[in-house]
């Protein structure tokens, strides 16, 4: 799913009004009857209080718009106009003049002299946040941060349109308190990248895009900078096998890393890159690694290095489609030389993980070293290592897209919505949970990466593949195991079901399984 930027919304709406003869109030007009249509399907008719706060943009006019129909559909709602600005935007002049034509209860004028005693908000009740939209560029004032708070105080369920009012979409927030806490945000046409930072997420429970009729050649021609990767977009990514295919077609990977005391990231490395369908597997380890790598993978080939405790020569006579390096690979100074020494002789793709990363960012010079399209999967200690701190997380991206530039590489930015960087493009991981906050699962995911390259998918797309695997599996095993107990290897369990289930179908809505069994 694409992710647009304010900019591109704008002009969206604007293409759309000249493209389908309808005016902008037809267009606000269209984008409250969703979101009364999606409140209207939950409720059913429910008296339960509901109170529209409206501001006086098209923010605002959406809410007004949602707010007549809520009324003329019978629900219980009193509508505020927050009001401290004499710039009014036309679409909500529009409504204001409309909403007055259906009820006696006009809408409550709250000005800035104002207090909010007389606003009896239970925790039982409904808030429509309508305040801001996506245009906000400055702070809100202090009474409106007071009505904010009023919000909060409540403890009722808050619903935003299209963002929670005081978020900016391309900056961070000067102060939390300025932000509506949203339990659920409808989004017209697609989400917000704020509601995927770190930062910024927290404002925002739960979010749905509603489809309010965008022109559909602008939002199919149109590139956005960011893209939200779930079963949608990764399904034509797969590449089914021939039924006359074998092992040599699938590629061979090779796993260099472990130390005395670390070779359980090979380990897990190799036996992801096998459970993601790598036709072979070899893996580089010292001396100490061999028992045991041998004892419990026995579908793995395995190269020792003539140390026993630390790699301190990279030699091998095999050919390799693809190399993942650095899992529990340490930095001694002689490990740091060999490797220095095989990123000078290598040429084929690689898939960079922890000590691995962390050799680069004290020898930045190796970084010139690297093949194009070489794959970086730093959590957010490495990754600072790399590029420098960041002053938010905005900043934080616009530093990996230079990195990533410079270099020519991709980065996988490990986290709760993980981030893949190529260049100037964005690609934000759906699946995943907490429960992959734990030792391991990071060295997995190298070799889901590393399998996927092998299999003959391009670097890129390797990555946002592998990058929503690797959460797809933990959101599956997360049903037998909870978040606590979830560890790095049942991700590797789960990856079989992880593939079946890009060919699962939704489940029907239980009113039409309903229908389904009484027809047979």
């Amino acid at each position: 799913m694409k992710l647009f930027s304010k900019e591109q919304i704008y002009e969206g709406d604007k293409l759309t009004t000249e493209r389908q003869n309808i005016t902008s109030t037809d267009l606000m007009e269209r984008a409250g009857i969703q979101i009364f249509n999606w409140i209207h399907l939950r409720m059913q008719g429910a008296q339960v209080p509901i109170h529209v706060f409206c501001g006086i943009g098209n923010n605002g006019g959406d809410g007004l718009v949602l707010a007549r129909h809520l009324i003329t559909h019978g629900y219980n709602v009193v509508t505020y106009i927050v009001n401290c600005s004499d710039k009014r935007s036309k679409d909500f002049l529009i409504n204001y003049d409309r909403i007055k034509n259906v009820t006696k209860d006009w809408p409550k004028m709250l000005s800035c002299k104002d207090d909010f005693s007389e606003i009896v908000i239970n925790e039982e009740d409904i808030i429509v946040d309508a305040v801001f939209g996506i245009g906000l560029n400055r702070p809100p004032n202090d009474w409106v941060k007071a009505l904010f708070e009023q919000f909060r105080i409540s403890r009722a369920f808050t619903l935003s349109i299209d963002i929670p009012s005081g978020l900016y979409t391309d900056r961070k927030v000067e102060d939390d308190n300025n932000v509506v806490n949203a339990n659920y945000t409808l989004s017209f046409q697609s989400p917000k990248l704020v509601f995927f930072l770190p930062e910024t997420a927290k404002f925002t429970i739960q979010w749905e895009a509603l489809d309010i009729g965008i022109d559909r050649e602008y939002l199919i021609k149109t590139e956005t900078e960011v893209e939200l990767i779930s079963k949608h977009e990764v399904l034509p990514l797969y590449k089914p096998r021939d039924k006359f295919s074998h092992k040599g077609d699938f590629g061979h990977v090779m796993i260099i890393g472990g130390s005395y005391g670390k070779v359980g990231a090979v380990n897990l490395a190799s036996r992801a890159a096998l459970s993601a369908g790598a036709g072979l597997v070899t893996a580089y380890t010292p001396k100490c690694g061999y028992h045991s790598l041998q004892s419990a993978i026995p579908e793995v080939m395995v190269i020792t290095d003539s140390d026993d405790t630390h790699i301190t020569n990279i030699s091998y006579d095999i050919e390799p489609t693809v190399i993942g390096v650095g899992v529990g690979l340490g930095v001694s100074a002689r490990t740091v030389k060999t490797f220095e020494a095989f990123l000078k002789e290598n040429k084929k793709p690689l898939v960079i993980d922890a000590d691995g990363l962390n050799i680069l960012s004290k020898k930045k010079a190796l970084l010139k070293l690297l093949p194009e399209f070489t794959i970086l999967t730093p959590h957010p200690k490495e990754l600072e290592r790399l590029i420098g701190k960041w002053s938010d997380d905005f900043d934080k991206l616009k530093k990996v897209k230079a990195f990533s530039k410079k270099y020519n590489l991709i980065v996988v930015i490990k986290g709760a919505n993980t981030v893949t960087a190529f260049q100037d493009k964005i690609y934000i991981n759906t699946t995943g949970n907490p429960g992959m906050a734990t030792a391991g699962s990071g060295d997995v995911l190298t070799g889901i990466i590393c399998a996927l390259i092998a299999q003959g998918y391009e670097q890129l797309s390797a990555t946002i593949f592998a990058v929503y695997l690797h959460g797809k599996s933990a959101d599956i095993e997360l049903e037998a195991y909870g978040y606590q107990s979830l560890i790095a290897s049942h991700i590797i369990n789960g990856m079989g079901k992880a593939f079946l289930d890009l060919f699962k179908k939704p489940e029907a809505p239980q009113e039409a399984q309903q229908e389904e069994q009484e027809e047979n």
